[in-house]
């Protein structure tokens, strides 16, 4: 078992910057992958990067260049690095990590971010 909790979130102008954290409640040495995904009104949530225990990181088209997904293994605790944000940014972001065997996943509870132009 392990719980998420997001922090970070808020109001930002385009071209801004914003960190967000995703604090686990345990070690994250043993967690396969972790993951940040994001869900804007209307549409699917979608996965915007991921990084591995290994620390192989992958990034979904529509923020490379311009988020960084890095873990502090010591803190128990993985972030994303926003740059460059643009309005299309805006949704609730969410922290994942794989659940055990079959057991579902485990999700924050979402932090919004707002992008204005």
């Amino acid at each position: 078992q392990v719980q998420l909790v997001e922090s970070g979130g808020g109001l930002v102008q385009a071209g801004g910057s914003l960190r967000l954290s995703c604090a686990a409640s345990r070690s994250i040495l043993s967690i396969k992958y972790m993951a940040w995904y994001r869900q804007a009104p209307g549409k699917q949530r979608e996965l915007v990067a991921t990084i591995t225990s290994g620390g192989n990181t992958n990034f979904a088209d529509s923020v490379k260049g311009r988020f960084t997904i890095s873990r502090d293994n010591a803190k128990n605790t993985v972030y994303l690095q926003m740059n460059s944000l643009k309005p299309e940014d805006t949704a609730v972001y969410y922290c994942n990590a794989p659940g055990e065997g079959y057991d579902p996943d485990y999700w924050g509870q979402g932090t919004q971010i707002f992008v204005y132009s």
